[in-house]
């Protein structure tokens, strides 16, 4: 999340950003809540190009206001859907550069101000993702078993009483080595499985991002192991051909693959 304002602003309002683009239908923008109630969403040109921008009440939208919506979940997903909206609306009519959620300043000559210093930048980007689309996929393999704790071993008994360490300890241990090879060799077979998939469709894709997998504890899925999380940016005519791989590795590397977009390229436009 990147807050352009440091305090409170002096005036009523403040200039959200949501993205840039090179032109803006406004028509694109009819009904689009974002944000603030009773202020449209509109475009605010910037030398050769046009950022969807929103007046929003300055109070409502200080560091301090943003602190308290991130210990909020609905608040904050409400805030993210309502940002998304207005990145996709803009992005269906043509390359959108969207900007973090919680871009702000003092006013629409402070935005002008500073998004005109970095045009060059936006402009390289808006070439980099024009007709492209981002999709996300994720790749899961059933969870490895889990070592069970080790019961105490049983001792062997002797002939004329007594005992000694027996077969059934050795038993276990071996039975414990085993699974330990096991998990081995599914962490290996997890590990090959990501490159796999990532391999074939960074083949189709102009750019790839590699995101950290989810550990079980945060997707709260015990039975799956999340072994790949990555963005792909696809040029819009390999659409098919992106699902149609997907479909293929499902069947090669017995991992469940997950596929969504497509989106605007969020990960391909860098943080401003």
């Amino acid at each position: 999340m990147t807050t352009k304002q440091q305090d409170t602003p002096v005036s009523a309002t403040s200039t959200y950003v949501f993205a840039v683009c090179r032109r803006l239908d406004p028509a694109a923008l009819t009904d689009l809540a974002g944000l603030a109630e009773g202020f449209p969403v509109r475009g605010l040109r910037f030398g050769p190009l046009t950022a969807v921008v929103q007046h929003v009440p300055a109070a409502e939208f200080t560091e301090d206001a943003w602190q308290r919506r991130l210990s909020d979940r609905a608040a904050l997903e409400h805030c993210a859907r309502a940002h998304h909206a207005v990145v996709t609306a803009a992005a269906a009519r043509g390359p959108t550069a969207p900007l973090a959620l919680a871009t702000l300043y003092r006013g629409d000559e402070r935005a002008r101000e500073a998004l005109e210093a970095d045009t060059d930048r936006f402009t390289a980007a808006l070439d980099r993702i024009e007709n492209h689309a981002e999709w996300g996929v994720k790749a899961y393999l059933p969870a490895a078993a889990r070592t069970p704790s080790a019961p105490a071993a049983p001792a062997a008994p002797l002939p004329g009483g007594g005992s000694a360490p027996g077969g059934a300890g050795r038993a276990y241990l071996e039975r414990k080595r085993g699974l330990h090879q096991a998990r081995e060799q599914h962490h290996d077979r997890a590990l090959q499985a990501a490159e796999d998939i990532d391999a074939a469709l960074t083949r189709l894709a102009t750019a790839t991002r590699r995101l950290r997998p989810h550990t079980p504890e945060m997707t709260g899925e015990k039975h799956r192991l999340q072994v790949l999380n990555a963005a792909y940016l696809m040029p819009a005519e390999r659409a098919k051909r992106l699902l149609d791989a997907v479909e293929d590795l499902r069947h090669r590397t017995g991992a469940e693959v997950e596929v969504s977009g497509p989106w605007a390229p969020y990960s391909f436009v860098g943080e401003v």
